[in-house]
């Protein structure tokens, strides 16, 4: 059964947003005693945040559809709808959230580090809140808003400081068991590992976290093997451990093969080659292995790199090895910069950004930008008077001044929103006058009458 999940597709959607009431408060002897419709609740946001406590993304395998509470209807007296709850998701660190087209939205790295990924509609305004001194009793409410929704992909990259890189079955599960606690699947066939293992070592006061990850074949960096699975939990390690087995009985395999390899192969995946390495020779427990080690140590060396003959099984040589390891990993948290806060990037409007814009598209028109869109889903298109009110804020807004500038006449069809959900109808110009002067029924606009 899996236990470890690395990767998964999560579908969310945030909560909608409550719709406003459009309520008249009556008492005796004040049977029209004004407008005391209250607004809508606000739908809650689906947020991920980074819990140390979470290691897997394997919750999210077996249930990947998480949807957030939309927020409750406003009431009259002037009661405002309750406010739906945020669903909050906790993920291992080093999660990377992306789009399904690849596109990095986040990445989460450190305890309580959080992002919203979908986020909950606005609540609808009711009819208390829409009054002015023109418009003193309005008999209509706005909707709430939709929350975002929509798929992302998450994908784990192990945090550790040191990194076990090798072929198969070169004795990496070993070395993890035997310089900590952790217990990783051991066998004898080759793609033993499937999942990274982390393990906790303590060596002269420092302690540092050792990475067990999938074995590297040939071919790793185009997606041979586990070759992707292995490199992407390799990236955030800052030390790179080559575990290099003497015993192998492969034919054309030998350390200085094997090493060749896999430098070859993180190169090809990019951005490895400058982390600091040591090398490891495994199994020197083995005779013929030991005589090996011992002839192609100059060599390695001569590389400039350092060689720790060792046994996972005996335990020779580990003690080196982990006072190695603790100075390479003390120089490398030493050279690292120094985290900074979070930075909020501020994306201001443009002053001359209208919010909007007129395409052209044959003999139509459709009108694109956040505003009309969302006061076209906050509209009761059942009710007249709030679809004059509609008519009233897009015409304040220069709509009308845009079509007539891109060619539209009486009657030619215009279109509010992308794609195919959009809202079509045949343009009018309006007066200069608003809704609430032309005194009409609650509820009705005179200028939909007869149409």
């Amino acid at each position: 059964m899996t236990t470890f999940v690395d990767r998964v597709v999560l579908h969310v959607a945030a909560g909608d947003g409550g719709p406003g009431v459009a309520s008249v408060h009556r008492e005796k002897f004040k049977p029209l005693g004004g407008p005391d419709g209250g607004n809508g609740g606000r739908g809650g946001d689906v947020v991920l945040v980074v819990d140390p406590s979470t290691t897997s993304l394997l919750d999210y395998h077996h249930a990947p559809h998480r949807r957030a509470t939309s927020g409750r209807p406003g009431q009259g007296s002037h009661r405002n709808g309750a406010d739906g709850a945020d669903v909050v998701l906790p993920v291992p660190n080093g999660t990377v959230v992306k789009a399904p087209d690849g596109e990095v939205l986040a990445d989460l790295v450190g305890p309580g580090t959080r992002f919203t990924v979908a986020q909950g509609g606005r609540g609808g305004l009711g009819n208390a809140a829409l009054a002015s001194a023109k418009r003193k009793a309005p008999g209509f409410a706005l909707l709430g808003e939709p929350g975002d929704s929509g798929d992302v992909v998450l994908e784990l990259k192990t945090v550790a400081d040191v990194a076990l890189v090798g072929f198969p079955s070169a004795g990496k599960s070993s070395l993890v068991a035997a310089l900590s606690a952790a217990r990783p699947k051991i066998a004898d066939y080759p793609f033993t590992t499937l999942v990274p293992n982390l393990g906790v070592v303590d060596a002269e006061g420092v302690r540092f976290t050792v990475a067990d990850v999938p074995g590297l074949i040939p071919g790793a960096s185009q997606g041979k093997g586990l070759g992707l699975e292995f490199l992407r939990h390799v990236e955030r390690c800052s030390v790179l451990v080559h575990v290099l087995d003497c015993a192998t009985l492969e034919p054309g395999r030998d350390p200085l093969t094997d090493l060749d390899v896999i430098e070859a192969e993180l190169a090809a995946y990019g951005g490895l080659q400058d982390r600091p390495r040591l090398v490891v020779l495994n199994k020197v427990d083995v005779p013929e292995a030991r005589d090996l080690a011992d002839l192609v140590t100059p060599d390695l060396e001569a590389r400039g790199l350092r060689v720790i003959p060792i046994s996972a099984a005996s335990h020779e040589g580990l003690r080196t090895l982990r006072f190695a390891l603790s100075e390479v990993v003390s120089a490398a948290r030493a050279a690292a910069p120094a985290p900074e806060a979070t930075r909020i990037v501020l994306r201001p409007r443009a002053v001359d950004d209208a919010g909007f814009e007129v395409v052209r598209e044959g003999e139509a028109f459709r009108i694109l930008g956040e505003k009309p869109l969302r006061w076209v889903r906050q509209t009761d298109f059942t009710n007249d008077e709030a679809v004059g009110y509609l008519a009233d804020r897009l015409h304040r807004l220069g709509v009308e001044e845009a079509l007539l500038k891109a060619g539209a006449v009486e009657g030619s069809e215009v279109l509010i929103g992308p794609g195919e959900d959009a809202v079509v109808f045949d343009w009018e110009p309006t007066v200069q006058a608003g809704a609430e002067l032309l005194h009409g029924r609650r509820g009705t606009d005179l200028r939909l009458e007869g149409r």
